[in-house]
């Protein structure tokens, strides 16, 4: 079982946090890295295209999940 970490990430000169399992940010953090970008940047990205009031954390799992679904060269 993992438990849920809070982490805090610097967007758009402002300070958010995110509150997601360990299973989910290394993955996060793959996908960063596959994308050549910052975990910060994936972050804004994911945070600028979820719907008005959806949730960040929820919004991405949700990325992360639709990640591990599509095929990638």
């Amino acid at each position: 079982m993992s438990l849920v970490v809070k982490r805090s990430v610097s967007i758009r000169g402002h300070r958010t946090s995110f509150s997601l399992e360990e299973a989910f940010f290394k993955e996060l953090q793959s996908i960063a890295s596959q994308r050549d970008m910052t975990l910060a940047a994936l972050v804004a990205e994911i945070d600028e295209t979820r719907p008005r009031g959806a949730n960040l954390s929820s919004a991405l799992r949700l990325y992360v999940l639709e990640w591990l679904r599509s095929p990638h060269d």
